[in-house]
């Protein structure tokens, strides 16, 4: 039996996820997202920093942030901090969702990458959030 349907026997839905979102990837602007993953939370804001002619200070000053620590944040030194990519969408005119996407990913892969995890965590992790919205959905159609 062929390698190919010896994994497509094993694991079918994880074919099917992985298919779904090369397929998705596929019909969005992909260079949008490739550009992005390839580099870290912070040197995406470097990059968006520079690309708008913005010193480390003025946009420090708009994030409300001082110059070091979003030079340290930049350099991979410290983590962005959630509260703030709201207002770092609307400095850049960005998506916020998309912007969310970007950074937990990056919190995300940090983190298995710290912990030499598996990448099947991920698929672990999407299972339990479904789980967990599922479940959400429930308790609220409750309080109704």
């Amino acid at each position: 039996m062929p390698q190919k349907i010896k994994r497509a026997c094993l694991f079918p839905s994880l074919e099917l996820e992985i298919k779904k979102h090369l397929l998705y990837l596929s019909n969005n602007d992909k260079s949008k997202y490739s550009s992005q993953m390839k580099q870290s939370f912070g040197e995406y804001i470097r990059h968006l920093r520079t690309k708008n002619e913005l010193t480390l200070t003025q946009l420090g000053a708009k994030l409300d942030l001082d110059s070091a620590n979003l030079s340290k944040i930049e350099n991979g030194k410290r983590d962005f901090d959630e509260k703030r990519l709201t207002l770092l969408a609307q400095v850049f005119d960005l998506n916020l969702e998309e912007l969310k996407t970007e950074f937990f990913s990056d919190l995300f892969a940090k983190k298995l990458y710290e912990s030499s995890s598996s990448i099947d965590a991920l698929f672990v992790a999407e299972k339990k959030v479904k789980y967990l919205r599922q479940i959400n959905a429930k308790q609220e159609s409750l309080k109704l």
